[in-house]
């Protein structure tokens, strides 16, 4: 009698970041408000990489920060740093302070809160926050119904 074993499948090598580390659970990290909103398509999920930021250019020129922490979490913020008015913030230090996902302008080291937003040293200042939802693999940003 033969018995015969089928190795299992390659992975998929046209994502390398896939087929070389294991994914964690992604969630949204901000639910969205009330209110008419556009969901903009930003990117596949694999293509975000924990701790990194990415750049989303918006409807009518905004722009978004959107980010992957190491547990799975995404949250988006505006890009544009509000004390040197750069879009630098996709290119920010993620963090935490006391709990609080942060991320940190690679300019002049403002701190901001990535569920709100908020400069946590300067309580006038904030980033502008966007809902997030995967669907199907891909990133999309909830942006206000104009």
């Amino acid at each position: 009698m033969t018995t015969s074993i089928t190795a299992p499948a390659p992975p998929d090598v046209a994502d390398p970041v896939t087929a070389t580390t294991p994914r964690t659970v992604v969630r949204p990290g901000i639910l969205p408000a009330p209110g008419a909103k556009v969901w903009v398509s930003a990117c596949p999920v694999s293509w975000l990489v924990p701790g990194r930021g990415v750049a989303v250019l918006l409807p009518g020129g905004a722009q978004a920060a959107l980010f992957l922490l190491p547990n799975g979490m995404i949250y988006a913020v505006g890009n544009i740093d509000p004390y040197a008015g750069a879009g630098v913030i996709s290119r920010g230090l993620t963090g935490d302070r006391a709990g609080e996902p942060t991320v940190a302008s690679p300019l002049l080291k403002q701190v901001f809160s990535l569920r709100t937003g908020a400069a946590l040293d300067d309580p006038g200042v904030a980033l502008p926050t966007y809902a997030v939802r995967v669907q199907h693999g891909l990133v999309r940003l909830g942006v206000p119904h104009p």
